[in-house]
């Protein structure tokens, strides 16, 4: 039986615009069950273990901003988690799709759910072919926001007949983690070309050019339909 797994994270909130809440993220991290990616599982585990972090599950923006259970960490070992995540996702056999929104351009909440919705539900018409080509199409989310579980549901449930919704614990899943990591990310390039980087990027990463170089263009080669350039 062909499977795929879709592991999907956000970042932000269905509020109304804020200057602390600007854009809302979504991203579907995708894995074709038959390719095996238990070796880069086990090097990150065997990184962060190194690292004096066993079992760790990690979150990357209150890692990037030194918040919560980061608050006490140098920028280096903050670097140092981040870098492991950022290669585990580079090596491994999967890809991504994200979708990032500037809530200013939407009335109210419902607006941004719809818009949600279709662009969703557009992409999976688009790569029609590609997801039909699985028995079954598993999507795993922590049911963190109950209107993403909706839009989920709304999207697929119009576009394919394959799949199934399933609740996940993000420590249970290293790819989970990884969809987190793209929200960060996708963060950090509106954040790059709004030239409205803060002092805990640059801690962080150095400079606008490094971030740009090892990480920003890094990721968009792991984007679904990369094509290089």
């Amino acid at each position: 039986m062909k499977k795929m797994s879709v592991f999907v994270d956000e970042s932000g909130d269905f509020g109304n615009y804020a200057k602390h809440s600007p854009f809302y993220v979504l991203t579907m991290v995708f894995h074709d069950q038959s390719k095996d990616i238990s070796g880069p599982i086990k090097r990150l585990e065997d990184n962060l273990k190194n690292l004096g972090y066993d079992n760790y599950t990690i979150h990357t923006e209150p890692l990037v901003r030194r918040e919560d259970i980061y608050e006490n960490l140098e920028p280096n070992e903050r670097r140092g988690i981040f870098i492991k995540l950022f290669y585990f996702l580079i090596h491994a056999d999967v890809s991504y799709k994200t979708f990032i929104y500037e809530k200013i351009h939407y009335t109210n909440s419902d607006a941004l759910r719809s818009k949600m919705v279709a662009d969703i539900s557009s992409f999976l018409r688009e790569n029609l072919s590609y997801f039909q080509a699985y028995d079954q199409v598993v999507v795993y989310y922590d049911n963190g926001q109950r209107e993403i579980t909706k839009i989920i549901k709304a999207a697929f449930l119009a576009e394919l007949n394959n799949y199934e919704i399933r609740k996940v614990r993000p420590a249970e899943y290293r790819l989970f983690q990884a969809a987190d990591l793209v929200c960060t990310l996708t963060l950090l390039q509106k954040r790059y070309e709004l030239n409205a980087l803060t002092r805990s990027d640059m801690l962080l990463f150095y400079s606008k050019k490094d971030l740009r170089k090892d990480f920003l263009k890094r990721i968009k080669e792991k984007e679904f339909g990369y094509v290089g350039g």
